[in-house]
Protein backbone atom coordinates (compact mmCIF):
# COMPACT_ATOMS: atom_id res chain seq x y z
CA UNK A 1 0.00 0.00 0.00
CA UNK A 2 0.86 3.78 -0.45
CA UNK A 3 3.27 5.25 2.47
CA UNK A 4 2.58 8.99 3.43
CA UNK A 5 5.37 11.46 3.27
CA UNK A 6 5.81 14.10 5.65
CA UNK A 7 6.54 16.96 2.90
CA UNK A 8 7.18 16.70 -0.95
CA UNK A 9 10.49 15.97 -2.34
CA UNK A 10 11.48 18.05 -5.28
CA UNK A 11 13.03 15.84 -7.74
CA UNK A 12 11.32 16.81 -10.53
CA UNK A 13 12.63 19.28 -13.48
CA UNK A 14 11.22 20.43 -16.74
CA UNK A 15 12.05 17.97 -19.54
CA UNK A 16 13.18 20.01 -22.16
CA UNK A 17 10.91 20.75 -24.79
CA UNK A 18 10.53 17.52 -28.01
CA UNK A 19 12.16 15.08 -25.51
CA UNK A 20 9.50 12.86 -23.50
CA UNK A 21 12.28 10.64 -22.04
CA UNK A 22 12.89 11.38 -18.36
CA UNK A 23 15.67 13.05 -16.65
CA UNK A 24 18.38 10.84 -15.02
CA UNK A 25 16.72 12.40 -11.63
CA UNK A 26 13.10 11.36 -12.54
CA UNK A 27 13.27 7.80 -11.73
CA UNK A 28 10.28 5.94 -10.88
CA UNK A 29 11.68 5.74 -7.09
CA UNK A 30 11.41 9.75 -7.22
CA UNK A 31 8.04 9.89 -8.75
CA UNK A 32 6.51 7.29 -5.63
CA UNK A 33 8.57 9.88 -3.73
CA UNK A 34 7.55 13.00 -4.46
CA UNK A 35 3.89 10.97 -4.87
CA UNK A 36 3.84 10.77 -0.79
CA UNK A 37 4.32 13.80 -0.84
CA UNK A 38 0.61 14.76 -2.26
CA UNK A 39 -1.05 12.89 1.06
CA UNK A 40 -4.35 14.19 2.54
CA UNK A 41 -3.04 15.49 6.06
CA UNK A 42 -4.11 16.78 8.83
CA UNK A 43 -4.34 20.33 8.10
CA UNK A 44 -6.08 19.78 5.30
CA UNK A 45 -8.73 17.28 6.52
CA UNK A 46 -9.14 20.47 9.47
CA UNK A 47 -9.53 23.01 6.55
CA UNK A 48 -12.06 20.79 5.27
CA UNK A 49 -14.22 20.26 8.40
CA UNK A 50 -13.89 24.15 9.31
CA UNK A 51 -15.55 24.94 5.93
CA UNK A 52 -18.57 22.99 7.09
CA UNK A 53 -17.76 20.86 3.72
CA UNK A 54 -18.06 23.84 1.76
CA UNK A 55 -14.41 22.95 0.14
CA UNK A 56 -15.95 19.68 -1.10
CA UNK A 57 -18.31 21.46 -3.44
CA UNK A 58 -15.41 22.91 -5.29
CA UNK A 59 -13.44 19.63 -5.86
CA UNK A 60 -14.99 19.04 -9.45
CA UNK A 61 -14.40 22.64 -10.75
CA UNK A 62 -10.85 22.61 -9.48
CA UNK A 63 -10.27 19.72 -11.01
CA UNK A 64 -10.82 20.84 -14.22
CA UNK A 65 -8.93 23.62 -13.28
CA UNK A 66 -6.20 21.38 -12.63
CA UNK A 67 -6.88 19.77 -15.98
CA UNK A 68 -6.36 22.97 -18.01
CA UNK A 69 -3.03 23.79 -15.94
CA UNK A 70 -1.86 20.37 -17.48
CA UNK A 71 -3.25 21.39 -21.20
CA UNK A 72 -6.24 19.95 -21.02
CA UNK A 73 -10.03 20.19 -21.74
CA UNK A 74 -12.97 18.43 -19.89
CA UNK A 75 -14.37 18.18 -23.15
CA UNK A 76 -10.89 15.61 -24.23
CA UNK A 77 -12.48 13.23 -21.66
CA UNK A 78 -14.84 12.65 -24.54
CA UNK A 79 -12.10 11.31 -26.67
CA UNK A 80 -11.69 8.00 -23.40
CA UNK A 81 -15.18 6.28 -24.37
CA UNK A 82 -15.16 6.27 -19.90
CA UNK A 83 -17.39 3.39 -18.59
CA UNK A 84 -17.99 5.23 -15.14
CA UNK A 85 -18.14 2.60 -12.22
CA UNK A 86 -19.35 3.40 -8.61
CA UNK A 87 -20.97 1.69 -5.86
CA UNK A 88 -21.05 0.64 -2.02
CA UNK A 89 -19.13 -2.80 -2.82
CA UNK A 90 -17.65 -4.36 -5.85
CA UNK A 91 -16.17 -1.61 -7.85
CA UNK A 92 -12.71 -2.61 -8.66
CA UNK A 93 -13.69 -6.18 -9.18
CA UNK A 94 -16.80 -4.89 -11.74
CA UNK A 95 -13.84 -2.53 -13.23
CA UNK A 96 -11.52 -5.70 -13.78
CA UNK A 97 -14.04 -7.79 -15.16
CA UNK A 98 -15.54 -4.84 -17.43
CA UNK A 99 -11.63 -3.72 -18.29
CA UNK A 100 -11.22 -8.04 -19.92
CA UNK A 101 -14.46 -7.97 -21.71
CA UNK A 102 -13.95 -4.76 -23.41
CA UNK A 103 -10.31 -6.22 -24.20
CA UNK A 104 -11.95 -9.27 -25.78
CA UNK A 105 -14.45 -7.28 -27.97
CA UNK A 106 -14.68 -8.31 -31.49
CA UNK A 107 -13.70 -6.02 -33.95
CA UNK A 108 -11.70 -4.86 -36.59
CA UNK A 109 -9.27 -4.40 -34.52
CA UNK A 110 -8.20 -4.98 -30.64
CA UNK A 111 -9.71 -2.10 -28.58
CA UNK A 112 -6.68 -0.61 -26.49
CA UNK A 113 -8.38 -0.59 -22.91
CA UNK A 114 -7.32 1.64 -20.12
CA UNK A 115 -7.96 1.12 -16.53
CA UNK A 116 -8.45 3.35 -13.46
CA UNK A 117 -8.93 1.93 -9.92
CA UNK A 118 -7.90 2.33 -6.77
CA UNK A 119 -6.03 1.20 -4.07
CA UNK A 120 -3.54 -0.70 -4.85
CA UNK A 121 -2.06 -3.65 -3.16
CA UNK A 122 1.70 -3.51 -3.97
CA UNK A 123 3.07 -0.83 -6.58
CA UNK A 124 0.77 1.96 -7.38
CA UNK A 125 1.35 1.75 -10.83
CA UNK A 126 -1.41 -1.15 -10.46
CA UNK A 127 -4.05 1.96 -10.61
CA UNK A 128 -2.98 2.98 -13.95
CA UNK A 129 -3.34 -0.06 -16.50
CA UNK A 130 -3.73 -0.39 -20.28
CA UNK A 131 -4.76 -3.60 -21.70
CA UNK A 132 -4.87 -5.05 -18.26
CA UNK A 133 -0.93 -4.15 -17.39
CA UNK A 134 0.12 -1.96 -15.27
CA UNK A 135 2.29 0.81 -17.28
CA UNK A 136 6.07 0.22 -16.72
CA UNK A 137 7.64 2.09 -14.36
CA UNK A 138 9.53 3.74 -17.39
CA UNK A 139 5.68 5.26 -18.37
CA UNK A 140 5.04 5.91 -15.30
CA UNK A 141 7.90 8.30 -14.33
CA UNK A 142 7.26 9.80 -17.47
CA UNK A 143 3.67 10.62 -17.21
CA UNK A 144 4.03 11.37 -13.40
CA UNK A 145 6.66 14.61 -13.98
CA UNK A 146 4.97 15.75 -17.34
CA UNK A 147 1.84 16.23 -15.48
CA UNK A 148 3.90 17.05 -11.85
CA UNK A 149 5.61 19.70 -13.99
CA UNK A 150 2.84 21.52 -15.54
CA UNK A 151 1.15 21.41 -12.29
CA UNK A 152 4.31 23.09 -10.62
CA UNK A 153 4.87 25.58 -13.46
CA UNK A 154 4.12 29.40 -13.33
CA UNK A 155 3.02 29.39 -16.49
CA UNK A 156 -0.10 29.11 -17.14
CA UNK A 157 -1.52 30.45 -13.92
CA UNK A 158 -3.42 28.35 -12.40
CA UNK A 159 -7.22 29.25 -12.46
CA UNK A 160 -8.58 29.10 -8.54
CA UNK A 161 -11.94 28.65 -8.00
CA UNK A 162 -12.00 29.70 -4.69
CA UNK A 163 -9.85 31.28 -2.24
CA UNK A 164 -8.79 28.09 -0.62
CA UNK A 165 -8.48 26.09 -3.57
CA UNK A 166 -5.29 24.62 -3.35
CA UNK A 167 -2.18 25.04 -5.58
CA UNK A 168 -1.08 21.21 -6.20
CA UNK A 169 -4.30 18.36 -6.21
CA UNK A 170 -3.70 16.26 -3.60
CA UNK A 171 -2.55 11.97 -4.31
CA UNK A 172 -5.95 10.82 -5.96
CA UNK A 173 -6.64 13.61 -7.68
CA UNK A 174 -3.26 13.70 -8.80
CA UNK A 175 -3.35 10.11 -10.11
CA UNK A 176 -6.75 10.91 -11.72
CA UNK A 177 -5.10 13.55 -13.43
CA UNK A 178 -1.97 11.55 -14.52
CA UNK A 179 -3.98 8.67 -15.95
CA UNK A 180 -6.30 10.94 -17.95
CA UNK A 181 -3.12 12.03 -19.42
CA UNK A 182 -1.38 8.72 -19.86
CA UNK A 183 -5.02 7.09 -21.46
CA UNK A 184 -4.75 10.42 -24.06
CA UNK A 185 -1.70 10.27 -24.73
CA UNK A 186 -1.30 6.43 -25.28
CA UNK A 187 -4.33 6.88 -27.46
CA UNK A 188 -6.56 4.02 -25.49
CA UNK A 189 -10.09 3.65 -26.77
CA UNK A 190 -11.79 2.92 -23.94
CA UNK A 191 -11.46 4.17 -20.14
CA UNK A 192 -12.77 2.28 -17.24
CA UNK A 193 -12.36 4.47 -14.46
CA UNK A 194 -13.53 3.91 -10.66
CA UNK A 195 -15.00 6.34 -8.32
CA UNK A 196 -13.07 7.07 -5.53
CA UNK A 197 -13.93 7.75 -1.58
CA UNK A 198 -15.00 11.31 -2.70
CA UNK A 199 -18.83 9.97 -3.40
CA UNK A 200 -20.68 12.70 -5.10
CA UNK A 201 -17.70 15.33 -5.12
CA UNK A 202 -15.27 12.59 -6.62
CA UNK A 203 -12.61 13.99 -8.59
CA UNK A 204 -13.61 11.71 -11.82
CA UNK A 205 -16.87 12.53 -11.61
CA UNK A 206 -15.58 15.55 -13.97
CA UNK A 207 -16.42 12.84 -16.77
CA UNK A 208 -19.66 14.66 -18.30
CA UNK A 209 -20.51 12.18 -21.00
CA UNK A 210 -19.60 8.41 -19.92
CA UNK A 211 -20.86 5.59 -21.98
Amino acid sequence: MCTESSSPCCHGTNTPSGDSRPLASESYKSAVEDLNGLQTNHDIVQMIRASGGRMNEYSIPEFEAFMEKIGYRVEDLDRLNVIHVTGTKGKGSTCAFVSRIMQQVDSPRRLKVGLFTSPHLIEVRERIQIDGKPISEELFAKYFYETYNRLRSKTPPLRKVSPMSPDMPMYFRFLNLMAIHAFLSEGVDVAVMEVGVGGQYDSTNAVRKPV
